[in-house]
């Protein structure tokens, strides 16, 4: 018999999500298979310069220097 089933690690034993139609003390063969996490695909440069939610005035880019050499 083959039968696929998902469990839970709580650091001592595996605990299965479902019921199994097994009598007691029934030798088993386990396999351990972990799910692959997620992969999140990388931020642009815009994306993150966005995300950082920067205030300055709207003509910051056409008068760059001005702002950062002006005293």
């Amino acid at each position: 018999m083959r039968v696929k089933l998902n469990a839970i690690y709580d650091d001592r034993a595996l605990l299965l999500e479902e019921d199994i139609d097994l009598k007691p003390n029934t030798m088993v063969s386990v396999i351990i298979e972990s799910p692959e996490p997620e992969k999140k695909k990388p931020l642009s440069f815009l994306d993150t310069a966005l995300s950082l939610d920067l205030d300055g005035p709207s003509d910051w880019s056409a008068r760059l220097e001005e702002y950062l050499y002006s005293r």
